[in-house]
């Protein structure tokens, strides 16, 4: 039993910075070219170094304005990374399918995993759909063939099941405390369940390289506690 290490990648260029957070929020809502100079995807590529370091493997979900570089999709494949979808167009299946359509068609390979961006209370972005109805990813992963649903619910004691060929973690443990109980669910207790199941450890690149406390408890994660990716049975 180990970590299931997802990382949601919500910003193409972070939040460092108020120039960073504009270009962020330009390639949100409307366009911003893929500039690596500008530092595109440049906080996923830490946490990459990190996980590379521990020889761990995560899942990276990526929305359509943070889609991997060449340079960042060549780590996932060579280093065992799972590339999956951070759906923002949640409004139907026919929105869903065309992101999942669009991911497919840019990296060149089947998708078969997915996250929702959001947990239904704020709205982040021109094309984000707020609300958070897992029941319907559920229906609509199994009627995509799709291997892997990771829910967003803040109760890290929930189970994952299969539904129909669909792999579904309805929760995780978050790794930044804003969405976690830290009192009740902390490292010692994190250490101890992953001990008889496998836990899906949640966390957002720029959040955690934009915190040092945030940064060290992850490292400490790494260090102590084996990672797992699965495909779905």
């Amino acid at each position: 039993m180990a970590i299931i290490v997802r990382i949601d990648v919500d910003r193409a260029y972070g939040k460092s910075s108020l120039l960073k957070q504009f270009c962020s929020r330009i390639a949100s809502d409307y366009y911003f070219p893929r500039i690596q100079s500008f530092g595109y995807l440049e906080d996923l590529a830490v946490i990459l170094n990190i996980l590379e370091t521990h020889n761990a493997r995560a899942y990276v979900f990526f929305r359509q304005c943070t889609l991997p570089s060449k340079n960042i999709q060549k780590r996932l494949q060579q280093n065992g990374h799972i590339a999956g979808l951070h759906l923002e167009n949640s409004r139907s299946f026919q929105t869903f399918s065309a992101e999942l359509n669009s991911l497919k068609a840019y990296l060149g390979q089947d998708v078969i995993s997915f996250s929702k961006h959001g947990s239904g209370v704020f709205t982040y972005g021109r094309y984000h759909y707020a609300p958070y109805e897992p029941e319907k990813y559920v229906d609509w992963g199994q009627r995509s063939d799709m291997r892997v649903f990771m829910g967003n619910g803040e109760d890290p004691t929930q189970n994952d099941y299969m539904e129909a060929g669909l792999h579904v973690y309805p929760s995780a443990y978050w790794l930044e405390p804003h969405w976690r109980n830290t009192t009740r669910y902390n490292f010692a207790w994190l250490a101890e369940e992953c001990q008889n199941r496998d836990v899906v450890l949640l966390l957002h690149a720029d959040n955690v390289t934009a915190d040092p406390k945030i940064m060290v408890e992850f490292r400490e994660i790494l260090e102590n506690l084996p990672t797992t990716v699965v495909q779905g049975d």
